[in-house]
């Protein structure tokens, strides 16, 4: 892992708190998690892109062991000022976290993967972070058919693709998409949630992937 990192996130954090996708992200993870079969003396979860660490906090106040990395050095500057007993530090799905960290029964990824030139080398990073029998949880901007339509009907498309944001969102997808990049890393069993409005119009997908 580097020891410097480019902030090439695109987001500018004020401080260390929950964002407002975080209000449909968070309790759906938090669900998803209580349905897993986790060993009681294993609650270990890897945050890959914990941003300011505000979800992280979260997941520990639940009773979880959680570490992260992000390559935002201003998120994680907030992260160690609001959460300094958070094992968060700096790094990228571009690194080879699980020779750093080791293996996770649980591997989150919120909102991480749309920004990401080599979302491959990203699903590589994730399989490798989990271990045997575990469970990746990944989220994204939600796209798909009725939704473009939607967007394209009132005007917000321009503002949806955020072409003007640098360093934004540079990748798009669906779940045939997002199902297709995570069997190819070799995940098996991935189911999917959409969160934030109705199905149809849903602001993000959640992918829940399985580690043979």
């Amino acid at each position: 892992m580097t020891d410097t990192v480019v902030d090439l996130s695109g987001y500018v954090y004020e401080d260390g708190e929950l964002n407002h996708s975080h209000n449909y992200l968070v309790p759906s993870v938090l669900n998803i998690l209580a349905s897993l079969s986790l060993a009681p003396d294993d609650r270990r979860v890897f945050e890959l892109g914990c941003g300011n660490g505000a979800v992280a906090a979260v997941l520990t106040e639940r009773g979880y062991q959680t570490t992260g990395v992000d390559v935002s050095t201003q998120g994680l500057e907030h992260a160690r000022r609001r959460h300094p007993h958070l094992p968060l530090r700096t790094g990228s799905a571009y690194d080879d976290l699980a020779v750093v960290y080791g293996r996770f029964p649980i591997v989150v990824s919120l909102e991480v993967v749309e920004h990401l030139y080599a979302p491959r080398t990203f699903a590589k990073t994730l399989y490798d972070l989990v271990e045997r029998s575990g469970t990746a949880i990944v989220s994204t901007p939600y796209h798909g058919y009725w939704k473009n339509v939607a967007l394209a009907l009132s005007g917000r498309m321009d503002a949806h693709f955020t072409a003007l944001w640098d360093h934004g969102h540079i990748k798009f997808w669906s779940m045939k998409t997002l199902r297709a990049l995570l069997l190819e890393a070799g995940f098996q069993d991935i189911s999917f949630l959409r969160v934030g409005r109705i199905p149809t119009l849903a602001k993000s997908l959640i992918a829940i992937a399985k580690k043979p």
